[in-house]
């Protein structure tokens, strides 16, 4: 069976990690992106130079309509799909909740829970036995933030990753007997640009130090972690996470 897999906020970071390391395992992939197309364009060029197939989808994963042609888009030019990784997230200033507006509550709730139900709905549709899919497996990228709540920072970003740690055990348990894994991995100070949405570009060097391993992690040690729990080795494990934390 062909290995198709979508992956969210795949232009970047964590996502386009996981992209290249997908292709390398035999996946044909999907980088979805929301804006940057010329990011998404290089992540796709470098799978083809290697021989892999990948296509870049632009899709902004709060929107269900765009969300439902992502998918669409995928069935029509690589294949129905087999493995969905949730990456796409985003987080805003650092600040207190004392100062949080509703319009920013919305945005970050909007695409880091809204965007990964969606897809994994979109997921599931495609790949239960049930429906007469052939099964496959989900991870979420969830985050470090969700055990530790993120103070003084990202409270509300902390609570969407909270939200989608539920998301993952209670979607494990209604698709596991239908062919469906899904497992989460949580990250939490990794060199990405995330960190400059926030503000605060050089995050991790501050916190580098209160991180028992002393150093920030990379962004291919959690895309090798997603890799395996999508992997056949992983077989038995559904509705687990993985901490890429460096020991937080």
């Amino acid at each position: 069976m062909k290995k198709v897999i979508v992956i969210t906020g795949g232009s970047r970071g964590i996502g386009a990690a996981t992209a290249l390391l997908a292709a390398e395992r035999g996946y044909a992939v999907c980088v979805n992106y929301h804006q940057n197309k010329k990011m998404a364009e290089a992540v796709v060029r470098a799978i083809a130079r290697s021989g892999g197939q990948a296509i870049a989808v632009a899709a902004d994963i709060s929107s269900e309509d765009d969300v439902v042609q992502l998918f669409k888009t995928t069935d029509r030019e690589l294949g129905t799909v087999t493995a969905l990784v949730n990456n796409a997230g985003i987080l805003e200033r650092q600040m207190r909740l004392e100062d949080i507006d509703s319009a920013r509550l919305k945005r970050i709730f909007s695409t880091n829970i809204i965007g990964y139900f969606l897809c994994s709905r979109e997921a599931v549709r495609r790949m239960s036995t049930k429906r007469g899919g052939a099964g496959g497996a989900i991870v979420n990228v969830s985050s470090g933030a969700s055990r530790s709540g993120s103070p003084h920072e990202y409270v509300d970003y902390a609570a969407s990753k909270g939200a989608i740690d539920t998301m993952t055990i209670g979607l494990a348990k209604e698709v596991a007997a239908e062919g469906i894994r899904v497992n989460a991995v949580r990250p939490a100070l990794i060199y990405t640009d995330i960190h400059a949405s926030g503000g605060e570009a050089d995050r991790v060097e501050r916190l580098k130090e209160f991180v028992p391993m002393k150093r920030g992690g990379k962004a291919v040690e959690v895309a090798q972690a997603i890799l395996w729990l999508l992997s056949d080795e992983a077989s038995y494990s559904t509705g687990i996470f993985i901490d890429v934390t460096g020991g937080q």
